[in-house]
């Protein structure tokens, strides 16, 4: 059983072949993601990846290592703060802050790290269910 105030960590990062994937499946094809030329022109001065992407490696986590399978996802908050890149190293950190045994559910933290600069990217909440795990 896990217990409140647990924490998981996941090392990852995305490529702009991942980019490019993500925006044919999400029909979000924003130049800001896609094309240099047009994001040089941005205050983030190359191409940064989707929000959205960047959250979904809270679905693949709590899906199946944190708490893992079995897991259904109920709810996310997502702020994005700072903009990321392709090819850098991101840390997503997982903190249970509450649970409710009798609804076998938990409110985890779910953070995002630059791991180079040590700054937050991503910040929000979620809510599981696991009957196995809370």
């Amino acid at each position: 059983m896990i217990e409140s105030g647990t924490v998981y960590r996941h090392k990852f990062s995305f490529t702009q072949d991942d980019v490019i994937l993500f925006a044919k499946v999400s029909g979000d094809n924003n130049p800001l993601h896609l094309d240099a030329e047009f994001a040089a022109g941005t205050p983030f001065k190359r191409p940064i990846i989707h929000g959205a992407l960047a959250s979904s490696v809270f679905s693949k986590i709590m899906g199946t290592e944190f708490p893992g399978f079995g897991s259904v996802y109920l709810k996310q908050t997502s702020e994005y703060k700072r903009p990321m890149f392709v090819d850098n190293e991101y840390e997503a950190v997982f903190t249970v802050t509450a649970i409710n045994a009798d609804k076998h559910t938990a409110e985890i933290s779910t953070e995002i790290f630059d791991v180079q600069t040590g700054k937050k990217t991503t910040e929000g909440s979620a809510l599981i269910m696991n009957k196995d795990q809370f």
